[in-house]
This record gives C-alpha cells, sequence and structure tokens, in this order.
C-alpha cells in the first residue's frame, strides 16, 4: 500500500511539470455578429454583446450601432470609481432614440468591472439607448438594470474618459458599430471620406 502511494506521488511530481508547460488555451474570438466596436479618441473598445440575456436590449444596440445613432455622442456622466455612461443625443442625460422605450430583462448577472448596462429612469421599463461601462465592481447594481454586454478588449481606453457629471470638456464616442460589418467592408477607423463628384 505504502508502495502505490509512493508511486502516485512520483508519478504526480513527474506529470506536473510537463502539464505547467502545456500551451495556454487560446481565448475565443469574438463573434463578429454580437462584438460591438466603440472607438474612442485613445484607442478601441470592443464589448461583448449578450443575446442570451438580454435579447431585445443586444437588439436595440444593433440598430444603434447600424443607424450610427452612437457616432459622436458625449460620454455625459462619469463618475471615478464607478461608471461611464453615454447613448444620449442631448448630452444632458434625459434623452434617447427614435425607437420606444425597452422593457427590463433583469438577471443575476453581476455588474463587474468592465459590464455594460442599459441606463434607465425610475422606471425599470424606461431604458433606451443610454448605456453605461462600470470602471469597479458594483454589487448594489445587480438584478437591478439589465446587462448586455461585457468589455473584453480596450478598458484601458474606457478608464481614460473623461470625468465629471457632466465633465467639463466632455469625451465623444467617434464611432460604434459591429465588428461584423468592419469585417464586411466598412470605412477603417481614420479613413478619409469620399469625396462626392
Amino acid at each position: 500500500m505504502r508502495f502505490l502511494k509512493s508511486l502516485a506521488l512520483l508519478a504526480a511530481l513527474v506529470a506536473g511539470p510537463a502539464l505547467a508547460q502545456q500551451p495556454a488555451t487560446a481565448p475565443k474570438a469574438p463573434d463578429p455578429q454580437n462584438t460591438l466596436v466603440i472607438e474612442l479618441k485613445s484607442g478601441k473598445v470592443l464589448i461583448a454583446l449578450r443575446p442570451d440575456i438580454a435579447p431585445k436590449h443586444v437588439e436595440r444596440v444593433k440598430q444603434l450601432a447600424k443607424d450610427k445613432f452612437y457616432d459622436g455622442i458625449v460620454w455625459h456622466r462619469v463618475i471615478a470609481g464607478f461608471m461611464a455612461q453615454s447613448g444620449d443625443p442631448t448630452g444632458t442625460g434625459t434623452g434617447g432614440s427614435k425607437y420606444g422605450n425597452l422593457k427590463a430583462e433583469f438577471t443575476p448577472t453581476p455588474f463587474e468591472r468592465g459590464t455594460v448596462g442599459a441606463a434607465r429612469s425610475q422606471s425599470p421599463d424606461s431604458a433606451n439607448s443610454q448605456f453605461f461601462i462600470c470602471f469597479t465592481h458594483t454589487p448594489f447594481l445587480n438584478g437591478n438594470y439589465t446587462v448586455w454586454g461585457k468589455v473584453i478588449d480596450g478598458m484601458q481606453h474606457v478608464d481614460q474618459i473623461a470625468k465629471g457629471e457632466p465633465p467639463a470638456n466632455p469625451d465623444k464616442i467617434v464611432r460604434a458599430y459591429l465588428l461584423a460589418d468592419a469585417a464586411a467592408g466598412a470605412a477603417p477607423a481614420g479613413a478619409a471620406p469620399a469625396q462626392k463628384k
């Protein structure tokens, strides 16, 4: 019996380093149809959309991105250690899109650093176009706001958005689009617009 235990321990010691040297699993490539790209002045932010938990909110975000609704909109409320909010064409925090408000799609999904949620008024069913990205773990939002995405790349650019309620010199969303649309031939960032003849 003691021999078997020693043999098992020896096998574990030999296998341990071999297992540790195995290459890490490559991160899964983002789904182009469910990845929102937000271009900021300092770089691109990639957001994995969550149609599995908030199908109507994701559908709305995709529609607004296709409409180029978010292009040029300011970050009107940015609180250090909490979140950055945008999506209001008036820049006041009271505006929305031409589409109607959405019914809440609350889930137990936690609000962590990089979580993207739908901004709303006191009414749970008042989300429209505004959204926020959390800078940190914010459990008091859990179950009270709809989660529709998560930043998977570029959170350092979100960290650099000008702070304030509203900021003195608010930063803007340069462009927002689906990764699939960029892959399908949308003009790359910084490309000069075509001249009309």
